[in-house]
């Protein structure tokens, strides 16, 4: 069986938010492959779930959860996108509360945590946002490099531009 592809967020595989590890998930009660390593917001805990019973909304169904705050998403108006990444996308995990960001009228895919070698060649584009959070560009990379400062990229499904916000 083909892994999910997630549209908000690409590399969930990549960044180890689903790890390949053999369990029974508790949603579909399939033996499985891959197990989400992420947040999950349910009355219950959830140790357990597969990618497909992420991306086709039966573990946020069934168990009454979120996998990203709906309310902690950017403002917009597209309602299908916010189900999306709170109930069908594995999220992120982040040191405060995640905030999913937005651009163009839509949510973004997340890409990464904010390592010096993600942030460099795309400084251009995250400028506007590391000053609107209050911090310097040149301090920015120098924190990320001592990992004094944790970011989270974000990438318009769009027009391409990347955004990026901080736990500070």
């Amino acid at each position: 069986m083909e892994l999910p592809i997630f549209k908000y967020n690409p590399n969930a595989y990549k960044l180890d938010i689903i790890v390949q590890e053999n369990i029974v998930c508790e949603c579909c009660g399939e033996k499985r492959e891959y197990r989400y390593d992420g947040p999950f917001y349910a009355e219950e805990e959830i140790e357990d779930i597969c990618p497909w019973c992420i991306k086709d909304g039966k573990a946020s169904e069934k168990f009454d959860g979120e996998f990203q705050d709906s309310a902690s998403v950017d403002d917009v108006e597209n309602e299908s996108a916010i189900i999306e990444v709170s109930q069908r996308t594995p999220g992120f995990c982040a040191i405060q509360q995640e905030n999913w960001l937005a651009h163009c009228e839509d949510l973004c895919a997340f890409i990464g945590y904010a390592k010096p070698e993600l942030v460099k060649p795309i400084i251009d584009d995250l400028i506007e946002d590391i000053e609107y959070s209050g911090f310097d560009v040149d301090e920015v990379v120098k924190s990320l490099k001592k990992k004094e400062l944790d970011g989270y990229v974000f990438q318009c499904l769009h027009c391409g531009k990347h955004r990026i916000y901080f736990d500070d």
